[in-house]
């Protein structure tokens, strides 16, 4: 009983450890994809898709 709630708490310390140390320390960035379309809508260019209607709109409204 005390070697499997041992075990039970090395588990959840190691994977709580592993889940906290996920990601990069810093501010946010955009990825290259959104910064390239940034530069190119700033340039005039056209957007890659076209705004089409969805379904729910009406009711988002």
């Amino acid at each position: 009983m005390r070697s499997t709630l041992t075990s039970l708490l090395v588990v959840l310390l190691v994977s709580a450890m592993g889940l906290s140390a996920c990601g990069r320390k810093g501010p946010l960035e955009r990825p290259p994809a959104a910064k390239a379309a940034d530069a190119q809508a700033a340039d005039g260019g056209s957007p890659s898709r076209p705004d089409r209607p969805f379904i729910l709109d009406r009711l988002l409204r």
